[in-house]
Parts: C-alpha cells; sequence; structure tokens
C-alpha cells in the first residue's frame, strides 16, 4: 500500500512533466485504435452491402470472377436457356436473370465522366427484383426501353443529376444514349461505386453483345429452404457444378469480400505499421522522461532507501507510476483513436468513398488492444529507468539531486553498437551485391533494422562528436550562449542520444523513400528517354480497356504515322523442357518495335512479329533452357491453342515491359476468336515528320468523347508518373508526420525536464548577470542543435538505406540513383525551426524563473 501511496504521491506531482508522454501514448493508440476501427468499419460496410445485394442463391459462369474488368469488355455470361432450367428446381420461388458489367464508362451531356475518382467502380446492368433487397427507386421509374436509364442517388447527388437528364454509357459493343428516367437510393451506405441501370434486353445488347444471355442468375428459396439446400437441388437440375458457379447468399457475400480483401489489408497494416513507428518514438520520449525524473529525484530515493525502501519498493513505485501513465494515456488514445477513425472516414467521403457513421464498428477487441499496448509498451520503456532507481543506494541522499547518473555511455555499449552497426551497413553492402531483387530484399531489411539500432545505441557517442561539429559550425556565433548551449547538450551524451534518435527515426523513413520515390522517377524518365520511341502513348487513367469505337475515333485521326494497338492475353505455356505455365502474352502490331525499343540477346525481334512466332524474355528462357528456333505450345484463355516458335529472347534490363513475351496482333487473331479478343490495354502513335504539335491536337480531337483515356506525349507521361509518385509520397509523409509529431514532443520533453534539473544552475546563472533573453536563446540553441543532431543521423541513414534500395529496384530496371537534394536540405532547415518551435515554452519557463527562489532550490 506504500508503494501505491508513493507512486501516486509521484506521479500527481510531476503531472506537468508526465503529461508530454502521455500525449505521445495518447497519440501512438489513437493510430492503432483508429486503424482498427476505420477498417472494421469498412469491413462492416462491405458485409452490408455484398449481403444486401447477393440473391439466396445466386448461379454464374465457372470462369467469372468479381472483381475483374473483362479484357475483351464483355463479362462472361450463360444462355438464358439455363434460367429455364434453374426454375423448375425444386426450392425456387422466383429466378431473374442478372446483367452485370463493370466495363463501362458513364458521362453526361457535359461529357464528364460520372463514375468514382477513387478507384471504386462503374458498373451497369439491368433492373431486377433482387435489387430491391438493397436498393428502392425514390424517383421516378426503372428503366422501360432504350431511351432510358435509371442511377444510383448518390451519384445524382454527387453530380447533380435529375430525371430528365442525359447520360451516354461507353461500352465495348458501342455507346448507349438514354435520359434519366429513375432514380435508386441503397438501404445500405454504397461505399462510392457509381451505378446505372438499363431495361433488360438494352442491357443483355450493349453490355454483353448478344440477346438472350445473361452474366448470372438470382434465385429466392421458397419458405423453409435454406439457401443449402437450394444450392444443391439447383446443382442437381444443372447436373453438377462442373459447369457453372453456384453459389449461397454468404458464399456470394464472402467471394464479393474476398476481392476487397487485399485492399483492405494493405490499408490496415500500413497504417499500423506508421502506428508502430510512432510506438517505438514514444518509447524513447518515455524513457527519457522516467530516466530525468529518476536522476532528478537521487536524493528523494536515497533518504526512501535510507529509511526501509528496498530495491523491489522502489523498482515497483517507478512501473506503478508507468502502468498509470500508460493507463491515463491509453484510455485517452483510445477515445482519440474513435475520433480519428471518424476524421478518416469524413475525410474518405470528401475524395468519394462514402462510410457512414451508423455503421461505425468498435469491436471489444478494439479498445483492449489499445489499452494493452499503450500499457505493455510505457511499462517496458520505464524498466530500465525503474532498475537504475532500484540501485540508487541510501548515500544517495547526501548527494545533489539532479547529478546526472550516466554522464558518458560506456565503452561497452559503444562497442556493441558500432558491431551491430558495422553489421547492418555489411547487410546493405551485401543488398547491393544481390543478382536478385527477391534476394537482396532481406538483406536490406536486416541492414535497415541493423543499422538503426546500432544507431541508437551509439546515439550518447556520435552526439560528442556530432554536436561538437554542429557547435563549431553553428553556436561559435552567439558567443558564450552558443558556447553554454553546447555544453549542455553535452552534458548528458546517452538523453542527447535518446532524444536526437526519437527524431532520427521519423526523418531517415522520409529520406529513404525521398531517395527510392525521386530514383523511380528519374529511372522511368532514363527509361522512357532510351527506350520509348512512340510521338504518343494512349491509355485510361482508370485502367480500363480501349474500347473499339475509341480506337477506331484515334485511327481517324490525322497526321499520324503509324498507330499500335497492344493487347495483353491470358494463356498456359507449355515449354521445351515439359513445364508448363500460366503467363501473360503481349500481343502488338509489327510496329511496335519502333515504339518500344528492347534490347535482343539473341535471333530477330521482327521476326517474333512473323506467323506463328514469339519472343520471350531473358529470365523465362533461361529457366526453362529456351533458345531461338525452340519451339512453346500457347494454349490462350477460352480459345486455341498455338505453336509458336521462338524467334528472339530480349533483355530484362529495362523497366518497361520487364519480362514480356510479344507475339503479332494478327498471330494472336488466328486462335483467338473475335468475340474473345481483348481490347486494347494501350496504344501507341507516331506523328508524320514535322506534324508532332497538329497529330498531338488530333488525338485528343478525336478522344473528346471519351474523357476516360489520355492522349500523353513523353513530357506528359514523365509528369504524370512524377505527380502519381509524388502523390504516394505526400501520403506516406502525413503518415509519418505523427512520429515526427511525438519525437518533437520528445524534445520539448527533454528541455523542460532539463531546465527542472537545472533550476539552481540557472539561478546562477541569472545572478551574475544573465539576461533572460540570453537564457532564452540559450535553450533554444541547445534545442536547435538537438534536433540537428537528430536530423543529421536521420538524413543520413535514410539516404544510405534509399541509396542500398535503389541497387535493388536496378534490378527491376530502375538503374538511375538520384539523391533529392532540395528536399533533403529543406528537412535539415526545417528541422532547426522544429528545433526552435520546441524550445519556446521550456525557453519561456526558465525566463520566468524567481532568482532567488531558483537558487534557493534544493533541487
Amino acid at each position: 500500500m506504500t508503494v501505491w501511496k508513493t507512486s501516486m504521491r509521484n506521479f500527481f506531482a510531476h503531472k506537468g512533466r508526465m503529461a508530454l508522454s502521455a500525449v505521445a501514448v495518447l497519440l501512438s493508440v489513437a493510430f492503432v485504435c483508429g486503424t482498427l476501427v476505420f477498417t472494421d468499419t469498412m469491413n462492416t460496410t462491405f458485409d452490408k452491402l455484398f449481403a444486401a445485394t447477393s440473391a439466396d442463391v445466386t448461379v454464374s459462369p465457372k470462369n467469372a470472377k468479381v472483381d475483374d474488368i473483362p479484357q475483351n469488355g464483355k463479362p462472361e455470361s450463360l444462355p438464358a436457356s439455363v434460367l429455364a432450367r434453374v426454375a423448375k428446381a425444386d426450392g425456387v420461388k422466383k429466378a431473374e436473370g442478372g446483367v452485370s458489367s463493370p466495363a463501362v464508362t458513364v458521362v453526361d451531356s457535359h461529357n464528364e465522366n460520372m463514375g468514382s475518382e477513387t478507384g471504386a467502380p462503374t458498373i451497369a446492368g439491368n433492373w431486377t427484383q433482387n435489387d430491391l433487397r438493397s436498393m428502392e427507386i425514390t424517383s421516378g421509374h426503372a428503366p422501360r426501353g432504350p431511351t432510358e436509364i435509371m442511377v444510383d442517388a448518390d451519384t445524382a447527388k454527387k453530380h447533380h443529376l435529375k430525371l430528365g437528364d442525359e447520360l451516354r454509357t461507353i461500352a465495348a459493343t458501342g455507346d448507349i444514349t438514354g435520359k434519366i428516367s429513375g432514380i435508386a437510393t441503397f438501404k445500405v451506405t454504397n461505399p462510392g461505386a457509381a451505378i446505372v441501370y438499363l431495361d433488360t434486353a438494352t442491357a443483355q445488347r450493349a453490355l454483353l453483345g448478344a440477346p438472350d444471355v445473361f452474366t448470372h442468375l438470382s434465385l429466392t428459396a421458397e419458405p423453409g429452404v435454406s439457401d443449402v439446400r437450394l444450392k444443391q437441388n439447383v446443382a442437381e437440375a444443372l447436373g453438377g457444378s462442373a459447369t457453372y458457379k453456384i453459389q449461397t447468399q454468404q458464399e456470394a457475400a464472402d467471394a464479393n469480400k474476398d476481392s476487397m480483401g487485399s485492399f483492405l489489408d494493405v490499408m490496415k497494416y500500413a497504417m499500423l505499421g506508421f502506428a508502430g513507428i510512432a510506438f517505438l518514438v514514444g518509447i524513447f520520449l518515455i524513457v527519457n522522461t522516467f530516466s530525468m525524473l529518476v536522476a532528478q529525484r537521487t536524493r528523494e530515493i536515497g533518504l526512501m532507501r535510507a529509511i526501509g525502501s528496498s530495491r523491489k519498493q522502489v523498482n515497483r513505485s517507478v512501473l506503478l507510476e508507468a502502468v498509470l501513465l500508460g493507463i491515463v494515456g491509453s484510455i485517452l488514445g483510445v477515445g482519440a483513436g474513435v475520433g480519428l477513425a471518424v476524421g478518416l472516414m469524413k475525410v474518405m467521403g470528401a475524395v468519394g468513398m462514402e462510410l457512414s457513421t451508423d455503421d461505425l464498428t468498435i469491436a471489444w477487441t478494439t479498445p483492449v488492444t489499445g489499452l494493452a499496448l499503450g500499457i505493455i509498451v510505457t511499462v517496458l520503456a520505464a524498466y530500465i529507468p525503474a532498475r537504475r532507481a532500484g540501485k540508487i543506494s541510501p548515500m544517495a541522499a547526501l548527494r545533489d539531486a539532479g547529478t546526472p547518473a550516466d554522464a558518458k555511455s560506456g565503452w561497452i555499449r559503444a562497442g556493441l553498437g558500432l558491431v551491430v552497426t558495422g553489421a547492418g551497413a555489411a547487410a546493405l553492402w551485401a543488398t547491393t551485391q544481390a543478382d536478385k531483387a527477391s534476394d537482396g530484399s532481406g538483406l536490406l531489411g536486416l541492414g535497415v533494422v541493423l543499422t538503426l539500432i546500432g544507431f541508437i545505441v551509439i546515439g550518447p557517442l556520435l552526439a560528442g562528436v556530432v554536436v561538437r561539429a554542429l557547435s563549431a559550425v553553428l553556436l561559435r556565433f552567439f558567443g558564450p550562449v552558443g558556447r553554454l548551449a553546447e555544453r549542455n547538450a553535452l552534458r548528458n551524451p546517452r538523453r542527447t542520444g535518446a532524444t536526437g534518435a526519437a527524431l532520427m527515426i521519423g526523418l531517415a523513413l522520409v529520406a529513404c523513400l525521398s531517395v527510392v520515390g525521386s530514383s523511380m522517377v528519374a529511372s522511368a524518365t532514363d527509361e522512357l528517354d532510351k527506350s520509348v520511341g512512340a510521338d504518343f502513348i494512349v491509355q485510361a487513367g482508370n485502367g480500363q480497356p480501349i474500347v473499339p469505337q475509341a480506337a477506331e475515333a484515334l485511327a481517324a485521326a490525322p497526321g499520324i504515322e503509324h498507330l499500335t494497338h497492344y493487347k495483353l492475353l491470358n494463356a498456359r505455356l507449355t515449354n521445351p523442357d515439359g513445364t508448363t505455365k500460366d503467363q501473360e502474352i503481349t500481343a502488338a502490331d509489327p510496329t511496335y518495335p519502333q515504339d518500344v525499343r528492347r534490347e535482343v540477346l539473341s535471333g530477330d525481334l521482327d521476326k517474333a512479329y512473323g506467323k506463328d512466332a514469339m519472343s520471350v524474355g531473358q529470365e523465362y528462357a533461361t529457366a526453362h533452357h529456351i533458345k531461338v528456333g525452340d519451339t512453346i505450345t500457347v494454349a490462350f484463355k477460352g480459345a486455341g491453342t498455338a505453336k509458336l516458335k521462338v524467334a528472339a529472347i530480349t533483355s530484362d534490363d529495362t523497366a518497361l515491359d520487364q519480362g514480356a513475351k510479344y507475339v503479332s496482333t494478327s498471330t494472336a487473331q488466328r486462335y483467338v476468336p473475335a468475340d474473345r479478343m481483348p481490347q486494347d490495354a494501350a496504344m501507341f502513335a507516331q506523328a508524320k515528320d514535322g506534324e508532332e504539335d497538329a497529330a498531338y491536337a488530333a488525338l485528343k480531337s478525336s478522344l473528346a468523347k471519351y474523357p476516360t483515356y489520355k492522349v500523353q506525349n513523353q513530357a506528359d507521361f514523365k509528369e504524370d508518373l512524377k505527380d502519381q509518385i509524388g502523390q504516394l509520397l505526400n501520403v506516406v509523409y502525413g503518415l509519418l508526420a505523427l512520429a515526427i509529431i511525438v519525437a518533437v514532443l520528445g524534445v520539448v520533453n527533454t528541455l523542460a525536464l532539463s531546465v527542472v534539473e537545472r533550476t539552481r544552475e540557472i539561478g546562477l546563472m541569472r545572478a551574475i548577470g544573465l539576461s533572460r533573453r540570453q537564457l532564452r536563446r540559450m535553450i533554444r540553441l541547445e534545442s536547435v542543435v538537438i534536433a540537428l543532431f537528430g536530423a543529421l543521423l536521420g538524413l543520413g541513414l535514410g539516404m544510405g538505406w534509399g541509396a542500398s534500395a535503389q541497387k535493388l529496384l536496378a534490378l527491376e530496371g530502375l538503374g538511375v540513383l538520384d539523391i533529392p537534394w532540395p528536399t533533403i536540405i529543406t528537412v535539415f532547415v526545417a528541422s532547426a525551426f522544429v528545433g526552435l518551435f520546441a524550445a519556446l515554452v521550456p525557453a519561456f519557463r526558465a525566463g520566468r524563473m524567481n532568482v532567488l527562489n531558483a537558487i534557493a532550490t534544493d533541487g
């Protein structure tokens, strides 16, 4: 009970000093809980949506996939005769044929895309009774003919659509124009997909290219008949399930959920990763806080030991303070995490992914996880200071409080740190020597972890060297005040090292990602300059293939020397060594080698575009002992089988089409029926000499009706690539900002506790003539040099990581190392301002100290 009372008294006596550490725990726990609540809410939203949209039993083609955009623009279908057969199965109350296609683009009368900008699909289909499970018509009526169309209420609201407005649906078989006859509202949350409905006959003709076919059948069970039983009856009616995919409502919902699983998992674990970084940085803050509190209470703890407190009691007292800190910070963090999740939902809503707070899901595991993590991490962080407190002897009661218990890092620690750092550096060097990216990735991860740990361990040693160097450059201009700031930063190298390490972690990741991102852009730009001969590249921004009518419009554009079609086909290859592999085959026109130049290692690439010929990449040829002249059996998916002679082997030392296997479009057409031939994934155009500007304008004009597709020259393509990588990095930097905020709190905390520790010293300096202004400047300069110390270590470490990672990218064809010096310098300079900001409150409090009271302070 005495230990508990002592812990409570000390905790509340130093509540101001604990506050910043509590904020670190709060932020870290909030990020974890916010991530869990946000992803659980997304799962709940999609679960409700998929459950509501799935019939009791669904029948679809065997090879139909939930989330695939069909390569030929037409989803897999089944004949209407199957509907008649399943309708007669026992237990079927109602059977309906459904049509649904994600391979569409919908535009309004102003030619603006009505689809989502977040990657959510645009889906067109026919309106059925099964849709009433998830939607209700709230305005107008369902389509009754080819000139009518119905749209979902969310899309109508977002794009200010109303009854009578004209919409055009662009599909593989042509464009369908109709006026809005109705608006349907979701009964559950629609996360962002744009939905349009056509009448059944129009949907079959326009989306599937044939009458009397459906993409799926929706079956409703008779009362008392379970979904499982109905599935069995339907399978019997169809003679088994070898030809068709038959799913219960739960199975269909699970399949839809699985298609979203990878996206949700990536988001979840990426955010949890950043939360882990914030926790790691928070550990340094907590260790520093308790180390300094223990040092300042040396006399107090010595007196406790002198009057009979055992080492275990002192140890438990400090750990109980840590438990209290963890509990307070974690409880606040759980609440903040729910608020963060709601905030993320609002942000997602602003960019087009609608998530309703009605679906807010807080599983019991979320607060338990947050509390457990917060408390455990806090206690672990306080363990070493607690052990140090337990070792204080009763004789410490006779010494001045605040005397640093460990003024210099021990030689053992320094030696161990140097060994670990050396091992990490060796792993990074080995990464640069790897022959395969898959082999080097493990070495890179090991090198990153070891060098990070090593720098943390030798932080005190580095502090003595780096702080002196920085002081020589920066602080000498400030005379005696600058020298005092330097000595304060060097007074406790372990504390300075730990404070700098907290900032180092976040900035190391920033520097690493900056180098990787900049190198990717520079490499891709270099690759484009070397490899791309085409003047223009045409492709969709959302991954949709190019519909035939858009391709025809491009072909009609004036000023074009040649236009190259580029298609991707799935096939099964049987190699000369007897192995079979599912691979992607690139079918292109014979002009493609002019558009994208490839290094040929053997054979003749032009001959690969001849009749019944192909090329393969170097790695594939080596793995399967393929040489020029060998024959590969190619079974095209859903089509015929060809025996193709290898005419060329191309180098894989490229980022464009790495490992591609080429055949001519005409060869593919001999074995793939026209209705199964994929649409163009992209197209390449070469302008006539001297007509580049006119051809550019003509191509853009020809696609004016098709806003999904972009015509880009090489400059456009490079800028677009730079923007995409820049946007991704900005998101990552935003998430890393959490760790940097926690690190800044660490600097604030260190300075604040350092000011308290040096109360008498500050009073004496003020008494002998140091002005308040000089005192505040001293503390600010100390903060700046600590921040720059952390920044220098972090940026240097991060650039080393980034340079090593780039060597792995070089194995994938991205061979240019580019150090973004403007970014690095900006971050370094910004770190000085971070130091100034962190010192504001401690410097202000120090300046307000009463001189006599400070001198009289017992510590």
